[in-house]
């Protein structure tokens, strides 16, 4: 891991939602180029997705954490594999939204800690419009921010949400007291990455990290299709078609935790 100065800038890749086996291969494979391209030092991946394209296992974790992904976020699909509540529960560096009730397995807080002590917290939260009427996402980030900031000023939220606004109001909502606010759950990346007034950097949907040439947002596209013409379920099943790894890059002040930059990053571009 990187061995930032205190009183330095840090710089962390957040990775939007990586889908099924091929948004897991192209990412483990282009992340060794990307940090020699972004020079990143810290790696934030949802992984809600990776495995058959709803929920995580495992083995899928262990291939983002051996790949370099210091932190995993997830998001509703997280509970599509019920082997994920055992690795919710053994792993914490596998985060589930916090915003669920307190009696399911893992948390949606985690302070990673750095070789040289440098120290990121990082929350998942959960919207509720269009999404299950789980607690407040807005108050939940109230609650869990004063025992982070007892030990950094370096914070990341993951807001999974379907509704724009929804995620648009907690950036604003943030602004001033954590350094990101990113948006994933949508898979399609938005272009309105900018840091807001107060020093936080935001972003409504970092896209996905999957199959987009051959997929409605993952899901092979004559299925979608299916299931719009006839208003009936069909089996999901992940495209396998050429990957794209979507997210950004924020620079980071240490000392304050203001973010001094967002940048979207597409391998390859668009």
């Amino acid at each position: 891991m990187a061995q930032t100065e205190i009183g330095e800038t840090l710089k962390i890749l957040f990775i939007g939602d990586i889908v099924g086996s091929t948004g897991l291969k192209h990412v483990c494979t282009v992340l060794s180029t990307l940090r020699e391209t972004v020079s990143y030092d810290v790696c934030i991946a949802n992984g809600e997705n990776v495995t058959d394209g709803k929920g995580i296992v495992a083995r899928d974790a262990d291939d983002l954490f051996n790949a370099g992904v210091h932190v995993i976020t997830t998001g509703n699909h997280v509970w599509d594999k019920w082997q994920a509540r055992h690795l919710l529960a053994e792993n914490e560096r596998i985060l589930r939204p916090h915003n669920y009730p307190r009696s399911n397995p893992g948390s949606g807080v985690y302070i990673l800690k750095m070789l040289n002590g440098i120290k990121i917290g990082v929350i998942n939260v959960q919207g509720r419009t269009y999404m299950q009427t789980i607690d407040c996402p807005f108050r939940c980030v109230d609650n869990a921010l004063p025992n982070i900031e007892r030990e950094t000023s370096i914070i990341l939220v993951d807001m999974h949400a379907e509704a724009t606004a929804e995620k648009v109001a907690m950036g604003w909502y943030l602004d001033g007291r954590v350094s990101a606010v990113v948006g994933t759950h949508t898979h399609i990346p938005t272009a309105d990455a900018r840091v807001l007034p107060g020093g936080t950097a935001y972003i409504t949907d970092l896209g996905m990290s999957g199959p987009y040439d051959d997929s409605v947002v993952g899901l092979k596209k004559d299925i979608a299709i299916r299931r719009f013409l006839t208003q009936t379920p069909h089996k999901y099943e992940v495209s396998d078609g050429p990957a794209r790894l979507s997210g950004v890059v924020i620079t980071v002040n240490v000392k304050t935790g203001r973010a001094l930059s967002i940048k979207r990053v597409t391998v390859p571009e668009f």
